[in-house]
């Protein structure tokens, strides 16, 4: 599902954002070097690896993951990462019994200041729905099979709140670093379509 919803959509909303860029500049409207910053700023400062480093994190130190549990917001804004849609955070800790899992049923409420600008299927239609209808049937088209006894807990973000999935730490990091703990952790696994990579 996620591959073809990708693809179709992002060549769809890619032809369309060019062509309003290009509009826009032509009437002087916006100007192309802003636009570049806008653009870094969410692709080198506002993004998955913020995420990464918060997970990082409270694999790496409990009293930091009990605060997370406690407080997200705050213990996120310790890091630094903070800004639009980031004001109000629960974080979701995975265990082998429980797997957490975020959609936003309405429109498309996400964490950008922790996971960076949404992908498109996290907006589609059929993810919107099918996530909440069928989320084990949804979490296998990602290639996340979980045994039959995992409880799956679908999470519905909103304008209020928003959530950080914590992925389990993957067996075999005994003794990493915090930066080298965040190269394990994906944008799908923070929403809850992915797992931890292995070592």
């Amino acid at each position: 599902m996620h591959d073809h919803i990708e693809t179709s959509e992002t060549e769809e909303m890619t032809a369309r954002v060019r062509a309003l860029e290009t509009i826009l500049v032509e009437k002087c409207l916006v100007d192309p070097a802003s636009l570049d910053a806008i653009i870094e700023t969410y692709s080198e400062h506002v993004g998955p690896q913020n995420g990464a480093a918060v997970v990082a994190r409270a694999w790496s130190d409990p009293a930091f993951a009990d605060w997370l549990a406690r407080d997200a917001t705050a213990a996120i804004h310790s890091l630094g990462f903070t800004g639009r849609q980031g004001e109000h955070m629960q974080a979701l800790f995975n265990t082998p019994d429980s797997h957490n899992l975020v959609v936003c049923t309405l429109c498309s409420c996400y964490p950008w200041a922790t996971l960076g600008l949404p992908p498109v299927w996290y907006k589609s239609p059929p993810y919107r729905a099918r996530a909440v209808r069928d989320p084990r049937g949804v979490l296998a088209e990602f290639g996340v099979d979980l045994p039959a006894e995992t409880r799956i807990h679908v999470w519905d973000s909103t304008a209020e709140l928003r959530y950080l999935v914590i992925p389990m730490r993957p067996a075999g990091t005994e003794g990493w670093s915090e930066g080298k703990l965040a190269t394990c952790v994906s944008r799908n696994a923070m929403i809850g379509t992915g797992l931890a990579a292995r070592p």
